[in-house]
């Protein structure tokens, strides 16, 4: 399920994937092996599409993240990270609402390079508190109204190298242990045919139809922030 959607619209698999997998193993397990279905995702996507890919906007995007890591870091160390999650949630239902219902919605060309700065910030200090970078990336490639397979490949080419740095992370933390590869390896068989299908979908889904699909996953991603904020404040 989780590489189905991720192969289909290039986003959103965690949010399914840990969930889920918290059903069975422990999330020590569980989130490590998410970040290995991401990954096989991402490297396929790129080495499939790499001429699909806006490199200048993954990279902008890439470098743009690197301040905030340690922000957000040192939100989820020494600050509230609780209370930025329900504030974050809110605001990017809003957006998304206004996208949607608005007769004349956003678009963004090329040299918008203080939104790309933005938003690769913010998913800095999102990926340092949460391991979230999805939002404000998502964002960006709706605004930039970039068509399906351009949205997908180019944000592939984002989150592999990021993924690469939490995998770091977790070989710190002691969490690649052989029991996640073990159960890596079981999920194979499952991976392959949901990305061949997810491509098959990607594929035949249209500029129009593709951007209220992503701003109605967004709107359900800042439902799930809201919530769990407001739970860890209660």
């Amino acid at each position: 399920m989780a590489t189905l959607v991720r192969s289909a619209f290039g986003f959103g698999e965690a949010l399914i994937a840990v969930p889920l997998l918290a059903f069975w193993i422990p999330l020590r397990e569980a989130a490590p092996l998410a970040l290995l279905f991401s990954m096989t995702v991402a490297s396929v996507v790129i080495v499939h599409d790499w001429k699909k890919i806006h490199f200048s906007s993954a990279t902008g995007l890439v470098l743009a993240s690197l301040p905030g890591l340690p922000i957000g870091m040192l939100l989820l160390t020494k600050g509230h990270p609780a209370l930025v999650k329900p504030i974050l949630g809110a605001l990017i239902i809003a957006f998304c609402l206004w996208s949607l219902t608005s007769r004349r919605a956003p678009d963004v060309h090329a040299g918008g390079w203080r939104l790309l700065a933005a938003c690769g910030f913010c998913a800095g200090i999102l990926g340092g508190a949460y391991a979230m970078n999805g939002p404000p990336l998502i964002v960006y490639g709706a605004l930039r109204r970039w068509p399906p397979q351009q949205f997908r490949a180019t944000l592939q080419a984002y989150f592999l190298p990021a993924g690469l740095v939490v995998s770091l992370g977790y070989w710190l933390s002691g969490l690649w242990v052989p029991q996640v590869f073990r159960l890596y390896l079981i999920s194979l068989p499952a991976l392959i045919p949901a990305l061949v299908l997810g491509t098959f979908i990607n594929r035949r889904l249209r500029g129009a139809i593709f951007l209220k699909v992503v701003y109605v996953g967004l709107i359900l991603i800042g439902a799930i922030l809201v919530v769990q904020g407001l739970r860890t404040l209660a």
